[in-house]
């Protein structure tokens, strides 16, 4: 593929052979896919091949639109990944086709060059690519509608790919682009007014300055657009008055009455997805302390436009297959199951699992999982759930009436809804809803057995977020029924079912704690048949169930006929899942706890657990150090070789092992003796990961407890590290290094004189700064305390840092 140094033209030769690839790669045939992924891969070495790109797109017109595009969007990859190694003469021949080609009369073909420009521009080009932005700013006046549109498309993809980069450009190119952008509020195009809201709204979130002194006459154009009849239009005034409530509410209060009024409008929206940009509006206002102030004359219109929203559509219910009642011989789709991400463990002297985070806000609103996963009906739930929280007990003299007619209604949909309002509300209206409990609860528990599976999964949800309250009854009244009929629908036929009845168990779990003693047997029996029945997404949420019931119950765990019923399943899934199966996490987590809980209960089956849990973090080890040897450079230079390992499995691995050291206590010395596990430690408590180091501190601080003797050797080595993550800025792995210097010093006594020095320091700093979290201000007090007890000496000088003036 030559070049000479007139203007670039292709070779007959050439083109035929990439519009032969093309052509090709549109087959669903996958050995033709490979096929041409290796030649591109060769074409990638000529340095002409993006030209021919290049010009297919932009020139070649013989050719039909997709196949034109599929060549842009190949040149796109390309930029992507070798942009930095285009000749300079190819990298101008680029720019200039697509400035030259911006108004092409086809739409697809403008909206393909248009990601062409954002993807060079993401490669930090803005600066070498001086004539764009005035070039498409002058586009933007001309009389031929594709040029305008082109280039606000392409201006579009800018603005929302590098909108940092246009505030922090030295030419201030947004002093000139946003006035401009605000001209075309009016246009007499939809799609043009449309980009040119959608342009202005990147800038909204960031405050910036351009935009900032225009805020006014911003506003005004957005007014000005009320009315548009255009879905788009609508969706991005919508999308900026959301944003706007957040960053400039004091340039809304002015105009607050008609802007509810219009959001409220605009809720009801037959297009759906403009109602659902409108109902962001109730869940951003509610954050705002002027809400209740501003709501309040409207709030009893607003009420049943929520409720309206929270009614499955019809789409929905074809969506969710919600006619099919009966799926749980249906294996799951593997991409139906969300990641789950492990959460460490915390320690606190009492040592209970710290919650510093206010993480588990579990509200419900995600439970539909097929659904695109934000919709209308969970934001409409949402907005109430928030407004309940914000008006209280005010809002159920319009509520009550609407939930009398929508709970007992015959129509299934209806009744569903008004279930998932009465748990919306549960939180904000819990005390005025008490009096009404008494009588809805009972109603609640005959709905578990509703024919349809969308009403059994949803009355599990509303359980549960009056749980509460249910435990605070005398049993026989609720408790006992709620809790048969539940574990009834814990193995329900249908999945769905299956999924909101374990949740909502383990909510209730957490919830009764030891008031489930009684019912151990008739719980473990369910949950155990429950692992023979479930297909592979809600088995990882059984092992939650089963794992919370083990945090809530404890050592009444620990009876023979339990243990014996418990352990075969749990054991048996631990033998089948090999070392690299993602699916241990849960397990794993689901384990600690039951080691925790059956403390010497759990001795028969420690030996191949403890093994398996130092593998695991040695395996781990090992990969990490191969990586870090073998491609020193690689994760700089050639990040496509490098392959980290999945440090989950070595914190999951940690955590279980802490378990175990809780659980088993002095049993677990044996083990510990004849492991490798404190060299190992030794390496994970210096590992980059703060969630490494995090468990690692959780583990020496259990081991101290439970076989102090095989720690105390290490111990030299284990204080400087100790010593240096006491660093605050990560909260966990500061209370847990912490935490462990408080167990190491009770077991050292007067030892513990040499370390003094490079743990005082920072521990009375901890104290004494402004705003540190409760747990870590107790358990650092507490660790102080301890080293005064055992080095008085030592301490005693510093007290008056940090006595408190009592």
């Amino acid at each position: 593929m030559g070049q000479s140094k007139m203007a670039w033209q292709p070779e007959e030769n050439g083109l035929r052979q990439i519009l032969q690839l093309l052509k090709e790669s549109q087959s669903p045939d996958t050995a033709t896919q490979r096929n041409v992924q290796q030649k591109l891969e060769e074409l990638n070495k000529y340095p002409d091949f993006n030209n021919y790109l290049i010009f297919v797109l932009t020139k070649l017109t013989t050719e039909d639109e997709p196949t034109r595009s599929l060549s842009g969007l190949i040149l796109k990859n390309n930029v992507k990944a070798h942009f930095e190694k285009f000749p300079p003469e190819v990298t101008s021949f680029i720019k200039a086709e697509c400035l030259s080609s911006i108004g092409n009369p086809s739409p697809l073909i403008r909206a393909t060059i248009g990601i062409l420009i954002t993807t060079i521009v993401a490669k930090g080009e803005l600066r070498n690519w001086s004539e764009l932005l005035p070039t498409l700013c002058n586009c933007l006046d001309s009389e031929d509608y594709n040029v305008c549109e082109g280039a606000f498309g392409a201006l579009q993809k800018i603005c929302e790919d590098t909108a940092e980069d246009l505030d922090n450009d030295s030419s201030r190119p947004l002093n000139v682009l946003i006035p401009k952008f605000l001209q075309f509020f009016k246009h007499n195009s939809a799609k043009i007014r449309s980009h040119a809201i959608a342009c202005v709204n990147q800038f909204i979130i960031s405050r910036t300055q351009a935009l900032m002194v225009h805020i006014d006459s911003f506003i005004e154009n957005l007014f000005f657009l009320a009315t548009d009849e255009d879905t788009e239009v609508r969706k991005n005034v919508c999308r900026a008055l959301v944003m706007l409530v957040e960053v400039r509410m004091d340039r809304l209060i002015p105009h607050i009455n008609s802007i509810i009024e219009y959001m409220m409008l605009r809720t009801q929206d037959d297009d759906d997805s403009v109602a659902l940009e409108a109902c962001e509006f109730w869940l951003s206002l509610a954050e705002q302390p002027i809400c209740k102030e501003v709501l309040q004359p409207h709030i009893e219109r607003l009420i049943p436009i929520l409720v309206k929203g929270m009614r499955y559509s019809e789409i929905d219910i074809i969506l969710l297959k919600g006619d099919v009642e009966e799926d749980e011989m249906i294996p799951d789709k593997e991409s139906d199951i969300k990641p789950r991400f492990h959460k460490s463990r915390s320690h606190t002297q009492k040592h209970q699992e710290g919650d510093e985070d206010g993480e588990g806000s579990d509200d419900g609103f995600d439970d539909d999982d097929n659904l695109s996963d934000w919709n209308l009906r969970k934001c409409s739930a949402a907005a109430l759930d928030v407004l309940a929280n914000v008006f209280r007990e005010e809002i159920l003299p319009t509520l009550l009436p609407i939930l009398k007619e929508t709970l007992f209604h015959a129509n299934w949909e209806v009744k569903e809804s008004g279930i998932l309002v009465l748990g919306a509300i549960a939180e904000g209206c819990m005390n005025g809803m008490i009096p009404h409990l008494p009588e809805l609860t009972p109603y609640l528990i005959g709905c578990l057995s509703d024919k349809k599976a969308l009403v059994r999964s949803i009355t599990c949800w509303t359980l549960s977020r009056y749980a509460h309250w249910v435990v605070g009854q005398p049993h026989e009244m609720y408790l006992k029924p709620l809790m048969t009929e539940l574990l009834k629908r814990v193995l329900d036929a249908n999945k769905r079912v299956q999924e909101a009845a374990c949740s909502a168990f383990a909510t209730l779990e957490e919830e009764a704690c030891t008031e489930l003693v009684p019912y151990l047997g008739f719980i473990l029996e369910t949950l155990v048949y429950a692992f023979s029945k479930y297909q592979h997404k809600n088995l990882l949420i059984l092992y939650d169930a089963i794992g919370t019931l083990a945090d809530s119950v404890g050592h009444h765990l620990n009876k023979p006929e339990y243990v014996n019923m418990l352990m075969p399943p749990l054991i048996q899934k631990w033998n089948i899942l090999k070392d690299e199966d993602k699916d241990l996490f849960p397990l794993l987590e689901c384990l600690s706890s039951v080691a925790t809980a059956l403390q010497s209960g759990f001795l028969p089956y420690c030996e191949p657990v403890y093994q398996r849990c130092v593998n695991l973090v040695e395996q781990t080890l090992n990969q990490n150090f191969r990586n870090l040897t073998s491609f020193p450079q690689a994760n700089i230079n050639q990040p496509d070789q490098y392959d980290p390992p999945d440090k989950d499995f070595m914190i999951v691995a940690l955590d279980l092992l802490s378990g175990l050291a809780e659980g088993l206590e002095h049993h677990i010395e044996g083990l510990v003796a004849s492991s490798n596990i404190l060299k190992l430690l030794f390496q994970c408590m210096q590992d980059p990961m703060p969630e490494v180091r995090q468990s690692s501190f959780a583990l020496l601080g259990d081991l101290t407890k439970a076989c102090f003797q095989h720690v105390k050797p290490c111990i030299v080595d284990f204080m400087p590290i100790l010593g240096s993550n006491l660093n605050p800025e990560f909260i966990s792995v500061c209370n847990n290094a912490t935490w462990a210097i408080g167990e190491i010093s009770i077991k050292m006594g007067s030892d513990m004189q040499p370390y003094i020095s490079m743990v005082l320091a920072p521990l009375i700093e901890i104290i004494n700064r402004p705003n540190t979290p409760k747990t870590l201000l107790e358990n650092t007090a507490i660790t102080i305390g301890r080293l005064g007890l055992v080095c008085p000496q030592e301490v005693a000088p510093t007290l008056h840092q940090f006595i408190r003036q009592w």
